[in-house]
């Protein structure tokens, strides 16, 4: 029987050693290893320590030195086959069959690793050639420096059907296409792969070559195209630049999972060299459980936009059943359409660093979303809520994970929903937020180019919020004249109903809200304003019913969060306009104060974001 080195180093790769040495010697963790008093000789301090990520033991008093195999031959005496077939059956693996032809094949086989460095080879010197002058260009518009260029093996596939086949005829035919760098299809004769595109060579975590991406360089579908499945790639269970992360992780204590191949190069160059990413493909389970081995929070940094977004959530969705305890995953979101290789070419690595520094748990990832993803303003939408975030504990397989999960959304769907209302000691929190953002607003409309505000997307669900809250409260129109002047909304029914509230409040300077409906009544808005006065998407207080009378102090609540929600969305240009400036200045000139100056902008406007939030969930005034 024979076994190929291949087929070898997929059993290890399956094996937690740890897992194995822990049936029979007690291991503790320390740091990034494991640790034990040696079973080979009699010591009373531990000197045994077991590496997962290397897949060897060592001890540093005796000697002995091994991997799972040698371990089962040494430890527990088996015979080498014995011990080979006692770890493929726990690792679910077929041993090879005692077939010549098998074994013929998987000879051939080990020859792969040769082919794939002959192609990587060749790929670079196209790359450095007359023909490869459109990748230089296109990776010198991307920012990406000849350094970068060479650690990571840049390369260039001419857009022709055989030159590398031609230029690889030594290596064998039959052996390119089981490469995946030929396309074979019937009996027609094989054709290059890659045509035309930046080659990105993927690689082992030995630094060895076993896969390409390429991509397209101009027009053309699909943008990226990765290598096939082959004895030596497998896309589920490969991890982009982890022969490179690894060891930077084993420094910094982290690991950072990106979309995509260029978003791990351009963090890499701007200082984030522990940095990995799935190889055209979702995060799989295996990558999780890989990436386990080296940290137990990675960071996740998807793009920003929704598809960037969506495949965040399948990430934080596909973990659920494999959480274990202290191992789980973290989050951060970038500005809405922009990558990691964006943000820090617009802002610079600070800017990514303090994202970093702050990262959102996997729960609240998965309360956001599910809180996001539909309006809850119905008891039946609530409950849709409550029962989406049970069926994600359900999926949870620890059970003590599972518990704690379960009352943490508990306790949020109920301070949401059923809050517990202590106006004695709330109010004087709500007083000094309130003051700290009128603060802010002052600075903020006081920007000379703000003339006109248009309002859309989430923007206009506030804005549907502040009308009905308007016809509830008439007599508040005139004292926000200026702010609502301000407003353009996107939706034309609305801003017909807002221009005729402001219309009918400067004729009248008396109006309640029975007599503004009645005036309404007479005009196209009135469906549309009796509409905001049925059902409203935002819980704000100005637009709930108040009883009859209202006490004194939930009508100057009501007023006052009508007031912030006006100001909120009307400066959001003035804050806007001073973040690009503010921006543009840190790309200029990066000195200390344009950065701070940046980084405070970036939190007022995240500030105003949550005191939105806020405003949604302050409970009546008792």
């Amino acid at each position: 029987m024979t076994l190929s080195p291949q087929w070898l180093d997929e059993l290890r790769s399956r094996t937690t050693l740890s897992t194995l040495i822990g049936r029979t010697v007690k291991v503790q963790k320390a740091g990034r290893e494991y640790k034990a008093c040696c079973p080979f000789h009699n010591e009373k301090t531990p000197s045994f320590t077991i590496n997962d990520e290397k897949g060897f033991y060592h001890c540093f008093g005796c000697g002995a030195h091994g991997d799972a195999i040698r371990w089962m031959t040494d430890q527990r005496g088996l015979g080498f086959m014995d011990a080979v077939k006692d770890l493929a059956a726990e690792a679910q693996m077929e041993v090879p069959a005692p077939d010549p032809r098998a074994a013929q094949r998987q000879e051939q086989r080990a020859t792969l690793h040769d082919v794939m460095a002959a192609a990587q080879d060749w790929f670079v010197t196209q790359f450095n050639g007359i023909a490869g002058a459109q990748a230089r260009e296109y990776l010198k518009n991307r920012g990406i420096t000849e350094k970068t260029i060479r650690e990571f093996g840049f390369g260039f596939a001419p857009n022709s059907r055989g030159q590398l086949k031609e230029a690889l005829s030594s290596q064998g035919v039959d052996r390119l296409v089981e490469a995946g760098l030929l396309i074979k299809v019937d009996d027609r004769d094989p054709y290059d792969r890659f045509r035309g595109r930046l080659m990105i060579p993927i690689r082992d975590p030995r630094g060895r070559v076993i896969a390409f991406g390429g991509r397209i360089l101009g027009d053309g579908e699909p943008k990226y195209l990765n290598s096939p499945d082959t004895p030596l790639f497998d896309k589920g269970r490969t991890l982009y630049n982890l022969d490179k992360a690894s060891p930077a992780s084993r420094q910094t204590g982290r690991i950072l999972v990106v979309e995509g191949y260029m978003d791990a190069i351009a963090l890499a160059q701007a200082g984030f060299e522990d940095v990995v990413a799935p190889p055209g493909t979702a995060l799989t389970e295996h990558q999780i459980e890989r990436i386990w081995k080296m940290v137990e929070a990675p960071i996740l940094c998807f793009d920003g936009d929704n598809a960037g977004q969506k495949a965040a959530m399948r990430a934080a969705v596909r973990s659920l059943p494999l959480l274990k305890p202290s191992h789980s995953l973290n989050f951060i979101s970038l500005p809405a359409g922009q990558d990691p290789d964006d943000l820090i070419r617009a802002e610079g690595p600070q800017a990514f660093g303090a994202l970093i520094d702050k990262p959102q748990m996997l729960g609240d990832r998965i309360w956001d979303h599910e809180y996001a993803a539909e309006p809850l303003n119905s008891p039946e939408s609530k409950a849709g809520l409550k029962k989406r975030l049970s069926d994600h504990v359900r999926d949870i397989a620890d059970q003590d994970i599972a518990q704690h999960y379960r009352q943490d959304f508990q306790e949020r769907y109920q301070q949401t929903f059923f809050p517990k209302h202590d106006s004695t000691t709330q109010r004087p929190q709500y007083q000094r937020q309130n003051a700290r953002f009128k603060s802010d607003y002052r600075s903020l409309n006081a920007m000379p180019d703000t003339k006109s505000v248009l309002v859309s997307g989430y923007d206009l669900r506030i804005a549907k919020g502040i009308l009905g809250g308007l016809i509830r409260h008439p007599s508040q129109i005139s004292k926000h004249f200026e702010e609502l002047t301000l407003l353009k909304l996107a939706d034309s029914q609305l801003q017909d109903l807002l221009s005729e509230l402001v219309r009918q409040a400067m004729r009248k300077e008396t109006l309640d809200m029975q007599g503004l409906l009645t005036i309404l009544e007479q005009t196209d808005c009135y469906n549309v304003a009796k509409g905001l006065l049925r059902a409203d998407a935002l819980n704000f207080t100005f637009n709930r019913k108040m009883p009859d009378p209202a006490p004194s102090e939930t009508i100057e609540r009501a007023y006052a969060d009508l007031g912030e929600a006006i100001k909120v969305i009307t400066a959001r240009p003035g804050l806007e306009a001073a973040l690009a400036e503010a921006t543009r200045r840190v790309q200029d000139n990066l000195d200390e104060d344009s950065f701070a100056e940046q980084q405070r902008l970036r939190q007022a406007k995240q500030e105003f974001h949550e005191r939105l939030v806020e405003l949604t969930q302050i409970d009546d005034v008792v």
